[in-house]
């Protein structure tokens, strides 16, 4: 069950009911790839940064340790001792990542697969089977993301394609959710939009996957190619025609920027992997922008990496100890950086959460913008 607390202006504060427990929404999701996020960070760990929700990547755990594996093994959830909501793509976005190495037809796509190049196919009966097989609190509805800038031919078809396997998948998950012993029966199901950067494509399909009656609404096809102008504006035409009353998730997006940007657009739900991936290298967020540790400037500060933040890393280490971690190319240096990120990312949405309550969006959003971009 979906239900909006407060709105303010088209930016919604809202919770989504669930079997692993409520979602208290603007969120972000914690990516966790392979069931785990990258740099070293564990269960309880997410749990010590206030981690909602996890994201797992269908198409990646098919490949290894097997989705089977997992559901004997008692799910997703028990196999990473995890018991809060989970959300699996569908697999759908390495049909677009993986183009060297796929090949689409009506039925699917043919993969060969990144680790061993074996032949993998998947359709979207397969994909909900690996879902259910994961046994995610949401799983995702099979797709096709077309590149930003295609041609509006391709797109047509594109998009045509995903409201068919749409259907493919609203059936076959209705059939899974029956069956005895099926990890997850309460597996909640989000259709995406795409459409790539034309108004009238992404208008039309957001009114045709309505009729499917998913339990959420996903964005697809955004932040691979096009400027955030582009992106923005495509949020502003596409989510006036989505149902308010339903879940909104904007796949793969993004800096603190664009999410500030996207809830003002009445945006929910928000993964990526910046504050993973830039930790690994050092980079890491802050109420005053963006640092890089490996900065010499740092080699005798002995401030936090944020003085405004209260996360365990920011509580124990400084910028110094941190910044020579990583020159040692010592784990300990990435796994601070990354549970610092996931922290200001969880903490911004928390920020963003209260500011919406207390019909004050607007202007935090103005304030926070300019604080993160100092020199603008």
């Amino acid at each position: 069950m979906y239900r909006i607390i407060k709105k303010d202006g088209r930016a919604k504060r809202a919770e989504l009911t669930t079997v692993h427990g409520k979602i208290q929404t603007p969120v972000f999701m914690n990516v966790a790839t392979a069931g785990a996020i990258k740099g070293g960070v564990e269960t309880r760990d997410l749990k010590e940064i206030r981690t909602q929700v996890v994201l797992g990547n269908t198409y990646h755990l098919h490949v290894r340790p097997g989705d089977e594996l997992v559901k004997e093994l008692g799910g997703l959830h028990k196999f990473m001792r995890w018991d809060g909501p989970i959300l699996t793509d569908s697999g759908g976005f390495q049909v677009f990542s993986l183009a060297d190495l796929r090949k689409i037809k009506e039925e699917g796509v043919w993969f060969h697969s990144h680790v061993d190049g074996r032949k993998i196919f998947m359709g979207p009966e397969e994909s909900m089977r690996i879902q259910s097989n994961l046994g995610s609190t949401i799983a995702m509805a099979f797709d096709e993301c077309p590149p930003a800038l295609a041609k509006r031919e391709y797109v047509e078809q594109s998009v045509d394609r995903t409201t068919r396997w749409l259907a493919r998948c609203r059936k076959e998950m209705d059939r899974l959710n029956q069956l005895e012993g099926t990890v997850n029966p309460n597996q909640l199901l989000f259709a995406i939009n795409q459409g790539a950067i034309f108004d009238d494509i992404r208008i039309r399909h957001a009114k045709e996957i309505q009729e499917f009656n998913p339990d959420g609404y996903a964005i697809g096809g955004l932040a691979v190619g096009e400027s955030h102008e582009e992106m923005y504006h495509i949020l502003d035409v596409t989510v006036p025609h989505l149902p308010e009353d339903k879940p909104t998730y904007l796949m793969g997006v993004g800096t603190p920027e664009n999410i500030l940007e996207a809830v003002d657009r009445g945006v929910d739900f928000f993964d990526c992997v910046y504050p993973s991936r830039n930790g690994r290298h050092g980079h890491v967020y802050t109420s005053e922008g963006k640092r890089n540790l490996f900065n010499q400037k740092y080699e005798k500060d002995l401030k936090p990496i944020d003085e405004a933040c209260d996360c365990p890393v920011c509580r124990t280490y400084s910028r110094a100890y941190i910044r020579h971690l990583l020159k040692a190319k010592e784990m300990l240096g990435m796994r601070l950086c990354v549970m610092h990120n996931l922290h200001f990312y969880n903490h911004l949405m928390e920020e963003i959460r209260d500011a919406i309550e207390r019909g004050e969006y607007a202007s935090y959003k103005e304030q926070k913008l300019a604080a993160m971009n100092p020199d603008k």
